[in-house]
């Protein structure tokens, strides 16, 4: 072999080696490239992983919050229904108090009343709660007093424990429709009287103005409030 041709054969190993070396090069780069990659791709992955996780864990929360909200919407139904029972029983119970209160005025008020029915207007019959009933129908009075003879009179009494406008009609409609209920009583002339514990300035204006005479209580249980020189309206029977 001559020595043109062993440097021929020397040429070309080394540009081989040379050709392999670059090849090597391009491959380390393309796996460490690769290997970038595969790293990216790997935190992603794990970015992923996670942000499914909190997704899970959130549907979780909120399911769970779900079910709380729904534990205390049920938990607000009960306790309103419950509140409403305990309104309606004290509904009851408060109706109760005020119309055993109301009987109580009666009561309390009848011995005074009798007095000054008897002492001021010379009464002779005093009837607490009397109650007429004509064809089905019904009227009740607090107390009725009367009496017969030359100074032929009654009176119509209403006892309220509080004064108010209601009360006011309920004795008007009482004392015009007086003699349809009791006419027995057509002779006599009928004052009015409304008996109270308590009540404002215009509802007792109010009584006065309709010509009642006025007991409210006082000192001695129940007093004769009506002012001097107070005119009473007087019923009396239509003419037949």
């Amino acid at each position: 072999m001559s020595i043109a041709e062993l440097k021929q054969i020397i040429e070309s190993i080394t540009i081989t080696q040379l050709e392999t070396a670059a090849e090597l090069r391009d491959t380390e780069r393309m796996v460490k490239e690769n290997t970038a990659q595969m790293k990216e791709t790997e935190r992603l992955v794990k970015e992923n992983t996670a942000q499914i996780k909190e997704t899970d864990r959130q549907i979780k929360e909120t399911d769970r919050q779900i079910k709380e909200t729904d534990r205390q919407m049920k938990e607000t139904d009960r306790q309103m229904k419950e509140t409403g029972r305990k309104l309606r029983e004290i509904g009851k119970q408060v109706g109760g108090l005020g119309n055993k209160f109301g009987t109580f005025a009666e009561g309390l008020a009848f011995s005074s009343i009798e007095r000054i029915l008897r002492k001021d207007f010379g009464m002779e019959a005093v009837t607490p709660r009397f109650s007429v009933i004509k064809g089905g129908e019904g009227q009740e009075y607090d107390v009725l007093a009367y009496r017969n003879g030359e100074a032929s009179k009654g009176m119509i009494v209403e006892v309220k424990s509080s004064l108010d406008l209601a009360v006011i009609e309920q004795m008007k409609r009482k004392m015009e429709r007086l003699f349809h209920w009791m006419p027995e009583h057509r002779e006599k002339e009928f004052q009015g009287m409304v008996a109270y514990v308590e009540g404002s300035a215009a509802a007792r204006q109010a009584v006065l103005a309709h010509g009642w005479h006025l007991v409210q209580v006082g000192e001695d249980l129940f007093e004769l409030k009506t002012p001097p020189g107070f005119v009473p309206k007087i019923y009396r029977a239509a003419a037949r």
